[in-house]
């Protein structure tokens, strides 16, 4: 079967895929920045770019496809995220009826339909309606709660439990959920290939158990021995809320705020006979955090919830934008060491490492962009000490990695322009030479006047950065 995957730089997509092709299935990937996803999972999938938005680039990566998975979702976007899930699902669906497309497995959420929902569940029912519109078969999972090390509603509840002994919490912390194990959700995404179906098929899917976020954060602690203590304040607003979960967890505000708007909702299942189609026992809460904390306590996992370049609102088309002069501050440094010495620093920063100096500065920057609805510092990294093409470290994407060689981090922060980050290193012997340059595309007036105010502080942690980088390499040789 020729099978088609939106998402897989996300948090699900990413390990279906890898499922995918331990199953031996032909996998084409449609990716908006395919560099972010090649060689990043280690299969033999097909990458082709495209974007749900473009309706000429779908119909190329559907040509040949039995089934394609949609796995797109607009909830970080900046804009009017209704508006782009409802255009990307009229185009997907579009396309695959062009290409006789057999199948289309969509993954959706739970939640009543007689009430009224919040934008987020409403717009997710609506794109499944819209995908079964054209007439290609539709296989749609509803589900809950996700947990799995690095999912996104496991984050929430680690980091909340880890760094709170007493939790005042909101009226949704009591809302009725029925969460699924990401390892039983990617079971029935594979079954859903196989599976009979003739128009729109909706299932409603879920664990064992139904249960509150209280409840799951009551468990976590339970098995991780801590006590925690929560206070319910009824009258915090879904706003609040979020930017309670801001300072917090690593959630950014902006997602959180939509997010939580739908908390407020049960999402459990109404119709569990349906589910019953697939040959699938589903764990239960205990056992499916008792899996994650295993998989959390490697230290590296195998996606996150902020994998996906979408998680970050970076969607925004640049197209037309008439930017500035591009503006450079380059600094060098020499130090006698090998160029893999010179580059052990650099392949480091970010995460528990920092950024080699005025480490409060940077947290002091990221405070103020999650105060602005931006990613902030807390994402840290995926992994302590590998970096591949895609990677979140902080409130950068690794945009080019040359091992030993070079290193560019692209800006994904509020900024009135686009900006970078970039590391080389060069050398013979024992002496090496480390390139050091900052960029920022500035757009008009406010991105000129951006830059100068920031330069003194910039010269002050740039120029730090790279001495101490130059420290940390001559005394680890």
């Amino acid at each position: 079967m020729n099978i088609l995957l939106t998402g897989a730089t996300g948090y699900v997509g990413g390990r279906l895929l890898r499922r995918l092709g331990e199953k031996g299935l032909r996998v084409r990937c449609l990716a908006r920045t395919p560099e972010y996803l090649r060689g990043r999972l280690g299969t033999d999938a097909e990458i082709v770019r495209g974007d749900v938005l473009d309706y000429e680039s779908l119909v190329h990566a559907l040509a040949g496809m039995e089934a394609a998975y949609y796995l797109v979702h607009s909830m970080g976007s900046v804009h009017d995220f209704e508006q782009l899930d409802r255009a990307g699902a009229t185009n997907f669906a579009q396309a695959a009826k062009k290409c006789g497309l057999k199948r289309i497995i969509y993954l959706g959420g739970l939640g009543e339909t007689d009430v009224e929902l919040s934008p987020h569940l409403r717009s997710r029912h609506e794109v499944g309606e819209i995908l079964a519109r054209y007439g290609v078969p539709v296989v749609e999972l509803r589900a809950s709660v996700v947990i799995g090390s690095g999912s996104l509603s496991f984050e929430l509840i680690r980091t909340l439990v880890e760094r709170l002994p007493v939790m005042i919490t909101p009226r949704w912390v009591s809302v009725k959920a029925q969460p699924i194990a990401i390892t039983d959700l990617l079971d029935y995404l594979i079954e859903a290939l196989t599976i009979e179906v003739l128009d729109h098929q909706i299932y409603e899917i879920g664990g064992q158990d139904q249960v509150s976020y209280g409840e799951l954060m009551t468990e976590y602690a339970r098995q991780r021995g801590v006590r925690r203590f929560m206070i319910s304040v009824p009258l915090l607003t879904p706003r609040l809320s979020s930017l309670w979960l801001g300072l917090v967890t690593p959630l950014y505000a902006r997602v959180g705020r939509r997010l939580v708007d739908s908390l407020r909702h049960p999402t459990i299942v109404h119709d569990p006979d349906t589910a019953r189609a697939f040959n699938i026992r589903a764990k239960g809460v205990r056992e499916a955090i008792a899996e994650a904390l295993r998989n959390e306590d490697q230290g590296f996992t195998e996606t996150h919830w902020f994998d996906a370049v979408s998680a970050a609102g970076l969607e925004r088309n640049w197209g037309g934008i008439r930017f500035g002069n591009r503006l450079i501050d380059r600094r060098v440094a020499e130090l006698h060491g090998t160029p893999e010495e010179a580059f052990k620093p650099i392949q480091l920063l970010g995460g528990e490492t920092g950024w080699y100096a005025a480490n409060w500065l940077w947290r002091l920057r990221g405070f103020i962009d999650l105060l602005c609805g931006g990613v902030g510092m807390r994402r840290g990294r995926v992994h302590p000490t590998q970096i591949r093409v895609g990677d979140a470290i902080d409130w950068w994407r690794v945009e080019a990695y040359e091992p030993n060689k070079r290193l560019r981090l692209a800006a994904e922060m509020k900024l009135p322009g686009r900006a970078w980050l970039e590391f080389e290193v060069e050398g013979n012997g024992g002496h090496s030479t480390i390139h050091q340059t900052a960029m920022f595309d500035p757009v008009g007036l406010l991105g000129l006047a951006y830059w100068y105010l920031v330069y003194p502080l910039h010269a002050l942690v740039f120029s730090g950065m790279l001495r101490g980088i130059v420290r940390a390499a001559e005394q680890s040789k």
